[in-house]
């Protein structure tokens, strides 16, 4: 059996069933096998889950504050070290107290006379605050750190829960489709059917409407249905973050 799609729909070769320039969309096409289920033509979900968390944005956010927070925890353990301090310096002086034996000389600065020669040290100071709240503030750092984490953890878990739903959609409204494609063909070969007969005579107006309207319905049917199955495509491509065409197998 043969389905004439039409209006945003044509067929190719293998009944293909394509979306995109017939129905205004530029540079948006998809093509698929509506007599082969969308499960059958796709990557494996758990493919199509890791290439979705791939390209999610949110998955990209939460892994930079991720990083972000695991560096503050790292400065968090080595902030004590802000209190220790070295130095170093180098000065001269003529010494002429020690040579003299005089106390001072008129004139001159009686420190500068002795002190020449290197002097390093390391100055440390602890304050308290340090001393009794440095681990309670490294735990805390560890624990942004670590919600960070389990945080991806929850929008990897929710953005799997929106693909399991919308790819379930997607293959509900494809078989819907195929069923309402059979039957809105059927409609159609009964209305042409029925144009012949009532210009032969063998039918009354009357039944003709009633052919017609039946296939306007099936029309409508399918045309419903056809709208749901394109918008769950592009959900799941949003989804994903790739277009369903890189998503077939080979």
């Amino acid at each position: 059996m043969t389905f004439s799609v039409c209006s945003g729909q044509s067929r190719g070769g293998r009944g293909l069933v394509s979306f995109g320039p017939s129905s205004g969309l530029a540079d948006d096409t998809l093509y698929l096998d509506i007599n082969q289920d969308v499960a059958v033509q796709l990557l494996p979900f758990d493919d199509i889950m890791k290439v979705a968390v791939s390209h999610s944005p949110l998955v990209k956010y939460q892994n930079e504050l991720s990083n972000s927070l695991s560096s503050s925890y790292e400065v968090a353990k080595l902030q004590i070290l802000q209190n220790v301090a070295g130095f170093a310096n180098y000065s001269t002086g003529n010494q002429s107290i020690v040579s003299s034996g005089t106390a001072a000389i008129a004139g001159r600065d009686a420190l500068g006379q002795i002190s020449n020669g290197y002097r390093v040290g390391v100055d440390l100071r602890l304050p308290l605050y340090d001393l009794f709240g440095r681990k309670h503030q490294v735990k805390q750092a560890y624990s942004n750190y670590r919600a960070s984490v389990v945080q991806r953890e929850v929008i990897e878990l929710q953005l799997k829960q929106s693909l399991i739903g919308i790819y379930q959609d997607m293959i509900t409204t494809q078989q819907l489709l195929k069923i309402n494609l059979i039957d809105e063909q059927a409609s159609l070969t009964a209305l042409r059917v029925a144009e012949v007969e009532i210009q032969k005579g063998r039918i009354t107006a009357d039944a003709l409407a009633l052919i017609t309207s039946r296939y306007v319905q099936a029309k409508t049917a399918s045309e419903q249905v056809k709208g749901s199955f394109l918008k769950n495509v592009h959900y799941f491509e949003a989804l994903v973050g790739m277009p369903i065409q890189r998503l077939k197998r080979n």
